[in-house]
């Protein structure tokens, strides 16, 4: 069985829609800060348009919208190194309340 920390990817949008909302410097953050152990990926459109920009950790299917390249801290620190998903950051259309 793999090791769910060796097949971990993070998507992050790099569509019309979230380059103008400054999906680029997002997925240029999490490069930098992200270890080898988890491939960040610059991904076509991921069907949220206008949410952005978005970003899709993979393979627990947790949606992040609205990321800012300052914010990559915390998700790569608290969600991708720590575990635990940063909820005051995630997208309420898939995983409701940040409460």
């Amino acid at each position: 069985m793999q090791n769910i920390e060796s097949s971990r990817r993070v998507l992050v949008c790099q569509n019309r829609t979230c380059r103008k909302q400054g999906a680029a410097k997002v997925l240029t953050a999490f490069q930098q800060l992200s270890g080898s152990e988890v491939a960040v990926v610059a991904s076509s459109c991921l069907g949220q348009c206008g949410s952005g920009p978005m970003v899709l950790v993979m393979p627990e299917q947790v949606w992040y919208s609205g990321i800012r390249p300052e914010e990559v801290v915390s998700v790569t620190e608290q969600h991708l190194q720590g575990g635990k998903p940063v909820k005051a950051m995630l997208y309420r259309k898939f995983h409701g309340s940040a409460n």
